[in-house]
């Protein structure tokens, strides 16, 4: 369970980072959702398919929860991704302003 809550608050860093900048899903809500999801599905057929073929194996902690979505496949592994993608897009989205506000001011 530890995992996870550290993925949630994780997670939520990235919201207030992208609410305080309007980086992400407060500047443009559908086309930052859209792009989280598609992310996050690339990744999850990702796993699933290293799984299939015996890449990525789930080891058993005690500090996940033990829900598992599928064989292999545990629930903090979505989050994961989910937060993975979020803080991708983070990161383009601040230093493409970060470079636009750099080019503007020489």
């Amino acid at each position: 369970m530890t995992y996870l809550l550290i993925l949630v608050g994780l997670i939520g860093c990235m919201v207030l980072l992208d609410f305080r900048f309007r980086l992400l899903l407060w500047s443009r809500p559908v086309a930052g959702a859209l792009t989280l999801v598609i992310g996050t599905a690339f990744f999850l057929a990702w796993d699933i398919q290293a799984i299939q073929h015996g890449i990525f194996l789930h080891r058993a902690s005690p500090l996940m929860t033990g829900i598992m979505l599928g064989d292999q496949l545990p629930l903090e592994e979505l989050f994961f991704l989910f937060f993975l993608c979020y803080q991708s897009m983070i990161l383009f989205t601040g230093a493409e302003r970060l470079i636009a506000r750099r080019r503007a001011e020489s």
